[in-house]
């Protein structure tokens, strides 16, 4: 029954969280690993995320949270000279690549707020008690956010409107 019951969850679950993780993070890849790792401790600890009153959200937390370890342990880690570039292929979590560019250029815990309050549609109070930040202050950084993105949205339509 357990087994069952997660595999509806991750099934139904997995691509939305792609999405939030994605749009927080930037990096397709990236949020595909963390993803990746933060199902597989929901499944070590699915009596527990089962209860969590936003297991999509628990998911999405432990994702980012694993960002944070994984950067701690890697910032002394000297990158290599003549790495290929990345080349962007089609995205398959289904975001927009300019929108996926924008969302890179946002502060950090803009880019949560808006992987928690737009891509997994959880309400202010839920997204304030999974970042441990205050309600108040998930509404102003959605406000920025949400103006900084249609700034660059409404230029990119209208070139001129910017000039």
């Amino acid at each position: 029954m357990k087994q069952l019951e997660f595999e509806e969850f991750y099934r139904c679950g997995r691509d939305v969280c792609l999405r939030a993780v994605l749009a927080a993070v930037g990096d397709r890849q990236l949020a595909e690993d963390l993803v990746a790792e933060a199902f597989a401790r929901a499944w070590a600890s699915w009596p527990r995320v089962r209860g969590h009153p936003a297991p999509r959200a628990w998911v999405v937390r432990t994702a980012l949270n694993t960002r944070v370890s994984w950067w701690r342990r890697r910032r002394h880690e000297v990158a290599l000279e003549g790495r290929d570039a990345e080349t962007p292929g089609p995205d398959p979590a289904g975001l927009d690549p300019t929108l996926l560019a924008l969302l890179r250029g946002l502060p950090r815990r803009q880019r949560e707020v808006i992987a928690l309050r737009v891509f997994l549609d959880l309400d202010t109070a839920t997204t304030a008690r999974t970042l441990g930040i205050a309600p108040g202050t998930v509404t102003a950084h959605l406000s920025r956010a949400v103006a900084t993105l249609r700034g660059h949205l409404v230029t990119l339509d209208h070139p001129e409107v910017g000039s």
